[in-house]
């Protein structure tokens, strides 16, 4: 059982019972949470996001699997981002899109979008009975969440859910339209995180954290991408460094 010390007192972690692994099939997946009967404020959960947690709703947690490191904790430091050539496209091919922040309620628009999100990203197996349910994973009462909305001649086509934290923001989740061929031509996902970066510089934030990199995993591996990329590894964050390198350690 692991304790980390808040202003709240002590704040405990227990772990899961072993489970299959989403991302992995052929391997056990164990979390450790954070005791959800104790306080967590925005503070509390800036130091844990710096050590590997994430959040799904209000409960806090982290990958905890025996004999297993696949699940990195990754992040960028927007001032050195350099876009590729295909993100550059990405960037110029979704300037028309109006973009606005928005508070996490959803609307009918914002569930019909969620829906149809998911069934594609699951092969149609996924059936989300109710979205409205499904989607209060994004919101949070510890930390201040809020959404950027991206419109195509007034139509919805991708949300991106953050969190707000003092040393920069969290991708918590982000949905777009996957029926429309067009629109798969503009790379929506890969302008997503490039507008995040973006709205970290606006607000004179250093990181943008986007969870976890598994780098056998086709749903997960694309964060790679964009560099440099950084990495919570043995206790602390050192940059992704290309094969045959040593890894750079965070100053």
């Amino acid at each position: 059982m692991m304790i980390f010390n808040t202003r709240f007192g002590r704040l405990f972690f227990f772990s899961t019972e072993p489970q299959t692994c989403s991302y992995l099939p052929d391997r056990e997946a164990v979390m450790l949470f954070a005791d959800p009967n104790k306080v967590i404020d925005t503070e509390t959960y800036a130091r844990l996001i710096d050590y590997g947690f994430r959040r799904s709703g209000d409960n806090v947690y982290r990958p905890h699997c025996r004999g297993c490191q696949a699940c990195v904790p990754v992040r960028i430091p927007v001032a050195d981002f350099a876009p590729d050539r295909a993100q550059r496209r990405a960037w110029q091919r979704n300037q028309d899109l109006a973009i606005s922040t928005a508070r996490t309620e959803f609307g009918t628009e914002h569930l019909d979008l969620y829906h149809r999100y998911q069934v594609a990203r699951h092969d149609g197996r996924a059936v989300v009975r109710d979205a409205r349910e499904q989607l209060e994973f994004l919101r949070s009462r510890f930390i201040n969440t809020s959404s950027l909305e991206y419109r195509l001649d007034g139509r919805l086509v991708m949300v991106s859910v953050i969190d707000a934290m003092p040393q920069g923001l969290s991708a918590v989740y982000t949905f777009y339209e996957p029926d429309d061929a067009q629109l798969a031509k503009r790379s929506l996902g890969t302008f997503g995180v490039l507008r995040l970066i973006e709205e970290c510089r606006t607000r004179g934030l250093p990181w943008l954290y986007l969870g976890y990199w598994i780098a056998d995993s086709d749903k997960m591996a694309y964060k790679s991408r964009y560099q440099p990329l950084h990495a919570y590894q043995q206790g602390r964050w050192e940059r992704l460094a290309p094969t045959g390198q040593e890894p750079e350690t965070d100053p």
